[in-house]
């Protein structure tokens, strides 16, 4: 194992700090007093594993998270998530430190918007307003009007004048799903992330047929056949929400499985059935970049608060213009 000095040469190679621990080391014990010492903040999405939400001082989806590090007054910020998200922490908290338990938790989606493609895309389309989803990259927000979650998309595309012409990215299931609730024609990015897309419709049907009197629910990044047969599509939070207030005992849950352990907490009554995919062979409801942060990668990030998450300052002022717009629109 290496030594401290190796780990941090390494650390952008391998994405963390890979260094010996105690071998019965009380994470939880570990994380509270260094969090208290430290006076930071963790905070975890709901795609999290269950350790890492019960640790969090706050968990939820992205627009909740963003607000969260906006107002935060803690001196070092642990981002329990993806990239994009201690980005936008970061870009929101110049002065504070940003960690992330592992710099390789990327996002797909983030990945399927490369920024030298979407600036030439812009640029051929010079009179339309850019609205961004969240899981975008810095350079992305930073060529964007104003930034959405799929908790505001929907209130953000509202928002803005009818006869303005609007380019929505990256995700093309979002964007189609906006289209239908808003009327407007909004020119689409061709982008996706690999979970939501990797559902079986087919599957699903069978399943519900099986359980008659389930409710399906998805998420908006699915795939529009599936958006067709859900009984109610929402955000997260809009989903974890649903689950409370139906009258339904039996839901199927078309999102990163993550999320059922939130859902289980909060309807402990209910039934709860994850989609299926169309790959037995693969976890694919699971998102392998949000299941690379564990427990240990997070007492050891907090412990030598590295890796840290670094924005370019001139790019950091662009995109956050982007972001303050959807924080401002979503009061």
């Amino acid at each position: 194992m290496a030594t401290l000095k190796e780990a941090k040469k390494n650390i952008h190679k391998k994405g963390f700090l890979d260094i010996k621990i105690p071998k019965n080391i009380d994470y939880v014990k570990e994380i509270n007093k260094l969090r208290k010492e430290k006076n930071a903040v963790i905070l975890a999405h709901y795609y999290q594993e269950d350790a890492i939400q019960d640790i969090a001082d706050f968990v939820g989806d992205s627009l909740a998270l963003a607000q969260k590090a906006a107002t935060t007054n803690a001196d070092i910020i642990v981002f329990a998530g993806v990239h994009f998200m201690a980005e936008t922490a970061k870009i929101l908290n110049p002065k504070k430190k940003v960690l992330l338990p592992d710099l390789k938790a990327g996002c797909s989606l983030a990945d399927s918007c490369p920024p030298a493609d979407f600036a030439a895309f812009k640029k051929e389309h010079p009179n339309h307003i850019v609205v961004s989803y969240v899981n975008t990259s810095a350079e992305i927000k930073a060529l964007t009007d104003i930034v959405c979650t799929s908790s505001n998309a929907e209130k953000i595309i509202n928002s803005i004048p009818k006869d303005q012409p609007i380019i929505f990215a990256p995700d093309r299931n979002l964007g189609a799903w906006l289209i239908k609730k808003t009327g407007r024609d909004m020119l689409l990015w061709d982008g996706a992330c690999m979970v939501h897309e990797a559902f079986s419709i087919d599957k699903i049907l069978n399943l519900y047929a099986e359980n008659p009197g389930a409710e399906i629910i998805a998420h908006p990044e699915s795939e529009a056949h599936l958006l067709k047969v859900a009984k109610y599509v929402g955000s997260t939070s809009g989903l974890l929400n649903y689950v409370k207030t139906s009258k339904a005992k039996t839901f199927i849950v078309a999102t990163e499985v993550g999320i059922l352990h939130k859902m289980r907490q909060d309807s402990p009554d209910k039934i709860l059935i994850p989609a299926p995919v169309e790959d037995d062979s693969c976890n694919c409801s699971e998102c392998f970049y949000m299941k690379m942060n564990t427990m240990r990668k997070l007492y050891l990030c907090l412990k030598y608060e590295l890796p840290n998450v670094e924005v370019d300052p001139e790019l950091s002022k662009k995109a956050l213009v982007s972001i303050e717009r959807m924080l401002e629109l979503s009061k």
